[in-house]
């Protein structure tokens, strides 16, 4: 019998397999793709990194540098150009500079905010306002994004700063996403503070000291690729993979049985690191509440458009790290990334390129590019005819935590607790970040490990 078996091949799985080799127990690796990483994939092309996935993480969550630096890439660590971090929201057929100060869509200074065409003076007021809101004690019942950026801002707050913000985080609706769940910390400076401006203008100072000037993304030099190679390579002497579907799975006298390619495989702990809706499959047969729990977290679909020219004569200058469509004004195009100025050593000088993010997706290849360069042209004035093109799709790839979120989530873990042996890790549960999801599949480990070192009685 195999002492644990990992579902999934994507950051959290090898989070998983590379911390149980780091303590002397193998692994093996169930992937039904025919590569590992899940949606982290590096591409070069024309001496261009090119990220179909994530292309970085947030600096302060320390798992991934953690990770980083055990796999001893930390001097391939580069951050974002956060000098040149201007990013544009297209409002009325024209992009405008998101004003200065802003935390996410907090506003932390008068002028920028005062000077803004993004938004108008109702809001601008409410906006100021907003300072003498009071507290209001403990957190209440969790309500959508959307319903308290209003309460706070206005609706004109959400249309064209968290809605746009937050479209290219969790390609989701602020209207359905949890505010407990996604903006946790604002939750707690409104129960605090009352105003949310005040709570951060308060707490600024502190973030800055605990920052010490770090930048706000990091990556590798190489891309990301790296990370997932290195993991690869670290966990392969204790761990096996098999690429192929699992198809069902038992409680087993001794723990688990999974049902590959017709051949059952019996394992003593199971680590479901696949996405939540595979994981209810598989669980159905074991425990339908447990599985129907997984099942109804939604995901969204997620794809990237990389674009790369000649920079000689390009007509729009890369004055910043790209920019935002918001609901009210998209079409296709949910947000543009300017790669060579958010990170060095991505793109060579005579190039540029830029990395697109859309919506929607039945189209073939062929069509979508062409829609993107169409709303390009438009957006930038971009007329030149690309040097090469690189699309990827990742269907049902971004779990959504909508309202209830944590609720549901304290009963997936209830009932998932009772069944021994089983652990869920993943961008479903507890943060949809590279950093979250090294977090949950060395947790993962962790316990395990902590089973196995027990005595048996």
């Amino acid at each position: 019998m195999r002492r644990v078996t990992i579902v999934g091949g994507g950051i959290s799985g090898l989070s998983a397999a590379y911390n149980l080799a780091k303590a002397g127990l193998g692994a093996t690796l169930v992937e039904r793709r025919p590569r590992l990483g899940g949606v982290i994939e590096t591409e070069t092309v024309e001496g261009c990194v090119l990220e179909t996935g994530p292309d970085s993480f947030l600096a302060a969550k320390p798992w991934a540098m953690e990770l980083i630096r055990e796999l001893g890439l930390a001097g391939n660590v580069i951050g974002s150009n956060d000098h040149h971090r201007v990013t544009y929201v297209r409002k009325n057929g024209r992009l405008v500079r998101l004003p200065d100060g802003l935390m996410l869509m907090i506003p932390t200074k008068v002028w920028p905010l005062a000077a803004t065409s993004l938004l108008g003076w109702r809001t601008k007021l409410r906006m100021g306002l907003e300072w003498f809101r009071r507290p209001g004690g403990a957190p209440g019942a969790d309500q959508s994004v959307a319903g308290f950026v209003a309460e706070h801002y206005g609706s004109e707050a959400v249309d064209y700063l968290a809605e746009p913000l937050l479209a290219g985080v969790y390609g989701g609706d602020p209207n359905l996403l949890s505010v407990a769940s996604v903006l946790p910390r604002f939750v707690e400076l409104e129960a605090r503070y009352g105003s949310l401006t005040k709570g951060v203008l308060h707490e600024r100072r502190k973030a800055a000291r605990e920052a010490r000037g770090q930048p706000l993304f990091q990556t590798l030099k190489g891309g990301l690729g790296q990370l997932v190679a290195a993991l690869v390579d670290q966990a392969n002497p204790k761990s096996e993979v098999f690429h192929a579907s699992a198809e069902a799975l038992e409680r087993g006298p001794g723990g688990w049985r999974i049902r590959l390619g017709g051949e059952w495989l019996e394992t003593g702990n199971l680590v479901l690191a696949c996405p939540a809706y595979e994981a209810g499959a598989l669980l159905a047969g074991v425990d339908p509440d447990l599985a129907a729990l997984l099942s109804a977290i939604p995901y969204t679909s997620s794809i990237t458009l990389s674009l790369g020219y000649e920079k000689a004569g390009f007509s729009h200058p890369l004055n910043g790290f790209g920019f935002l469509v918001p609901k009210r004004e998209r079409r296709r195009l949910v947000a543009c990334t300017w790669v060579g100025t958010k990170f060095s050593y991505r793109v060579p000088d005579h190039l540029a390129v830029l990395r697109c993010f859309i919506g929607g997706g039945g189209e073939s290849d062929e069509a979508l590019v062409e829609i993107v360069r169409d709303e390009l042209r438009d957006i930038m004035g971009v007329k030149e005819t690309p040097l090469f093109t690189r699309l990827a799709r990742w269907p049902r790839s971004m779990a959504q935590y909508t309202v209830g979120h944590r609720d549901r989530l304290a009963r997936i873990e209830a009932r998932a607790a009772a069944l021994p042996g089983l652990h869920l890790a993943g961008n479903a549960y507890t943060g949809i970040g590279i950093p979250d999801c090294i977090r949950m599949g060395k947790q993962a480990a962790e316990r395990i490990v902590s089973g196995a070192a027990r005595p048996q009685t």
